[in-house]
């Protein structure tokens, strides 16, 4: 069985982001850039797959610059067999992102895809539902639990109400939740034995994919500042203040 893994390239979880002076973007500058963690779960997953002898073989892709290959050389270091940069200078949306992966989909013709369930940058949890649609597969979207069985795969969802189990026929899309699974860490052979492995650049002109906005990015500016708490000498002071100064009793 074929796995195919998107990953992406997103500044570090632990990174403070800032906004530009000007307000039009991220600052990216000096900025530590990693596997958006989503993403990061799902070369795990992927992975496990493959050491219990249920896959075959792991492809981990990207959608981006020559920057992005460094994300694909880590999820071949934490054990994906090959991976697929595709190269664009755009910044590219969901629509467009599941586009792309619609067309390796149609050229490596995986039996199971796994996705993040969304990126920390965008926070759009868009991507895995659009190639779905796209590519006509059933999806298990925010799963806690996977399992191969034969030709189908047992999704264990979280969802408002608690877990649910979704029995899709293969192939099929999955998105990983943070539940799933704990990410290794890359080991130094391992990230040595990654440089050898096979990286292939394709352009979206070669998946006859047009890469074009569909929105306006206006304007970025960081969060209000948090204002300081007051304290109240009693509860009568303290009822008082949230009736006509918060206005939130009557």
């Amino acid at each position: 069985m074929k796995v195919l893994v998107a990953v992406k390239r997103v500044v570090d979880y632990n990174v403070k982001v800032r906004a530009k002076a000007d307000g039009t973007d991220v600052d990216l500058n000096n900025v530590k850039m990693s596997i958006n963690p989503f993403c990061e779960i799902a070369v795990e997953e992927a992975v496990r797959l493959k050491e219990a002898g249920v896959a075959t073989e792991v492809i981990a892709v990207s959608v981006g610059d020559k920057s992005c290959q460094e994300q694909i050389r880590t999820a071949l270091a934490l054990g994906a067999d090959r991976g697929i940069q595709i190269d664009t200078d755009s910044k590219v949306e969901p629509l467009v992102v599941a586009k792309l992966l619609k067309a390796v989909v149609d050229k490596e013709q995986p039996q199971l895809v796994i996705l993040g369930k969304q990126s920390i940058d965008g926070d759009n949890n868009q991507t895995g539902q659009m190639l779905g649609a796209l590519a006509n597969m059933g999806q298990g979207t925010f799963a806690s639990e996977v399992v191969v069985d034969g030709d189908k795969v047992n999704v264990t969802r979280e969802i408002d109400g608690g877990m649910q189990t979704v029995s899709l026929k293969l192939p099929a899309i999955v998105t990983t939740d943070l539940r799933l699974n704990e990410p290794r860490y890359a080991s130094l052979p391992n990230i040595m034995k990654a440089k050898k492995k096979p990286l292939e650049v394709v352009t979206p002109d070669e998946l006859g994919v047009a890469v074009t906005s569909h929105l306006t990015q206006v304007k970025v500016q960081p969060p209000a500042a948090r204002q300081a708490g007051i304290k109240v000498k009693d509860v009568q002071e303290l009822v008082d203040k949230l009736k006509n100064e918060a206005k939130v009793i009557s």
